[in-house]
């Protein structure tokens, strides 16, 4: 059976991390919460279920905390979760098989993130694996008989656990407020962090939050090697940002650029509401029926589903015929 080490990092997480805990606590070989300033009895909570309890002051970046938790760990395994997501008694069950039979050989266990749709998160789905569960010492051997090489590639168990996301509330406005300091650094902002600012801003940002993203997404456009989504999520991005700002030019300069490929539901959601918004019911609802029903969502799903949809069902109020 192998050794765990469970690995927290947590702030002010009172409501939600005796709950987690609870479901975690018998299948952990030790426990090591890292504290980032709360200000509530968060750490009274996590005292019941270990002293392995650390002050972390917080630097603007969860991978610093991460790695701080880490260091602490003894164990073969690092599992790792935030405090607003738990294991079900269904769950509890298969992490305790998995523990008694995983092979030595794998490095990386992926589980099933499970999200509700009532939650307001960035995410556009209800379940998605993630590794959550790794080798704290990873092992190098060599491959191939002849030019051997070193096993870099590390291998991956896809496992059947779903661990249940329920937050508390909305962690929007923190996400954004670390995602754009992460994209105003002077360094190249990652094609991961690209995609998750601007969906972050899809989903949860408001006007004020796409027109500061504004020099984080003009400087991909500068990047001569970024790739085609990345583009497209910055003339959304962008383009979202100009239509608020009442710059036209800009905003259809974006939407021209998105033509060029095949165009986006996001897009056409913005170019509906700069329509309506000049009183051009017609001219909106051709857009709307585009996101609809011609093209797919890059960012947020509501945007070829429920938002379009909705608009047309405003728009109808005006008595105005649909195209055909």
């Amino acid at each position: 059976m192998v050794s765990i080490s469970l690995c927290m990092i947590v702030k002010n997480e009172e409501k939600v991390l005796a709950r987690c805990l609870e479901s975690l606590a018998p299948w952990m070989d030790e426990i090591i919460i890292v504290d980032t300033g709360s200000e509530d009895r968060t750490k009274e909570i996590a005292a019941g279920y270990t002293d392995q309890i650390y002050d972390f002051a917080w630097t603007g970046s969860f991978s610093d905390a991460r790695n701080f938790a880490a260091s602490k760990a003894t164990k073969e395994y690092i599992y790792t979760a935030d405090a607003d997501e738990y294991l079900d008694e269904l769950n509890q069950k298969k992490l305790a098989q998995l523990k008694s039979i995983l092979l030595p050989e794998v490095e990386i266990v992926q589980m099933l993130y499970c999200t509700k749709g009532e939650y307001n998160t960035v995410y556009n789905f209800e379940k998605e694996y993630r590794p959550k569960l790794y080798r704290r010492l990873r092992r190098f051997v060599w491959i191939d008989p002849i030019h051997e090489t070193l096993r870099i590639d590390p291998i991956v168990y896809d496992s059947q656990i779903e661990i249940i996301h329920a937050p508390e509330g909305n962690h929007a406005g923190r996400d954004l407020a670390a995602l754009f300091a992460a994209g105003s650094r002077e360094e190249r902002f990652s094609k991961n962090l690209h995609h998750m600012y601007a969906m972050e801003l899809f989903i949860s940002g408001e006007d004020d939050d796409f027109v500061k993203a504004i020099p984080v997404f003009e400087k991909t456009l500068d990047e001569n090697d970024r790739s085609i989504d990345e583009i497209k999520e910055a003339i959304c991005v962008l383009a979202r940002a100009y239509r608020v700002k009442g710059d036209t030019a800009k905003f259809f300069n974006c939407a021209l650029k998105d033509a060029i490929t095949a165009s986006c539901a996001e897009i056409c959601c913005e170019l509906g509401k700069y329509y309506e918004g000049t009183g051009e019911f017609s001219e909106a609802i051709l857009w709307y029926q585009n996101a609809a029903t011609e093209t797919e969502s890059i960012l947020d799903i509501r945007t070829s589903g429920e938002i379009p949809q909705q608009s047309l069902e405003r728009l109808k109020r005006f008595h105005l015929k649909e195209p055909t």
